[in-house]
């Protein structure tokens, strides 16, 4: 089993930019695919981005890419999510989740583990 632990988050204005870490638990977080979600009021939890357990295989959402870099260190067992040039739309909680097979798919159901989330509001 693994914790996770998001942080980060907070107010900025559009055009800034944060920088969310996710910090897992236990020793086996480089065999874990990784993603990261968002949820804003009165919405469905949508897909950001996620990485495969070893880093090659990335998957963004078309809404932040070219935006938004996922990065991981196993050494740290710490998940990164670098977020530029927010826009308002972007506002939500952000969840970072762990799937157990590795894969870091964009599909939500895949994931086993989740964070409390952190909150994330863009000012326009």
């Amino acid at each position: 089993q693994v914790q996770l632990v998001e942080s980060g988050g907070g107010l900025v204005q559009a055009g800034g930019s944060l920088r969310l870490s996710c910090a897992a638990s236990g020793r086996t977080f480089s065999s874990y695919g990784m993603g990261w979600f968002r949820q804003a009021p009165g919405k469905e939890r949508e897909f950001v981005v996620s990485i495969s357990r070893s880093g090659p295989s990335t998957y963004y959402a078309d809404s932040v890419k070219g935006r938004f870099t996922i990065s991981r260190d196993n050494a740290k067992n710490t998940l990164y999510l670098q977020m530029n040039s927010l826009k308002p739309e972007d506002t939500a909680v952000y969840y970072c989740a762990a799937d157990r097979r590795g894969r870091g798919s964009p599909n939500r159901y895949e994931y086993d583990y989740w964070g409390q989330g952190t909150q994330v509001t863009v000012s326009s």
